[in-house]
């Protein structure tokens, strides 16, 4: 479980709901991965960069958690936007604000590195959206959303598997737009 500050922590059992749980003032829910405590847990950031730890050494749901930056040394001014767990053939979809993303397997993503590792290229200024996990043999569709309110579905086949790069334009966000902050991705 993950705060929006960048507080993480780890629960026992399927039946917890992250966002009715407590967290420091000013501080709430921002994403949650289902897995197991010998499993990696990985989080990234707003720049890109994906950090990878033993889901069990995280401390207990019972207190707020403690701050990621302790474990690992992001880029000044990053912040973390989301968390993913599972086996080594688990895949995720990672996306920037700015529109583009890529489907990526988990065994790809593991470091060791305090430092992360660069995976998604987020132009400046931008940031990486909450990866959202792929169901395993099922054909599924994907949805992008912006903060307008634009949405586009589309088969999940259309987006390529990469282990890093910048990826498929998954919505189309002009330029001008997205510069001056008017539109940007929220989802997918």
């Amino acid at each position: 479980i993950m705060s929006q500050r960048g507080f993480a922590r780890a629960a026992k059992g399927h039946e917890v709901d992250p966002a009715t749980l407590s967290y420091k003032s000013g501080d709430a829910y921002l994403a949650a991965a289902r897995g197991r405590s010998n499993q990696l847990a990985m989080f990234i950031d707003s720049t890109g960069r994906v950090y990878s730890v033993m889901a069990g050494t995280l401390p207990s749901a019972r207190g707020q958690g403690e701050p990621l930056s302790s474990r690992f040394k992001p880029p000044d001014g990053a912040a973390f936007c989301g968390t993913m767990i599972g086996d080594a053939e688990q895949k995720y979809l990672l996306a920037s604000d700015a529109g583009y993303g890529f489907i990526a397997t988990l065994g790809d993503l593991v470091t060791r590195n305090k430092a992360g590792k660069a995976i998604l290229r987020v132009p400046p200024g931008g940031r990486a959206v909450v990866p959202a996990a792929v169901p395993k043999d099922a054909e599924c569709l994907i949805a992008a959303v912006s903060n307008i309110g634009r949405l586009l579905m589309f088969e999940m086949d259309d987006l390529p598997e990469l282990a890093k790069g910048k990826g498929n334009k998954l919505l189309n966000i002009p330029t001008k737009k997205y510069k001056s902050g008017e539109e940007q991705l929220v989802a997918a």
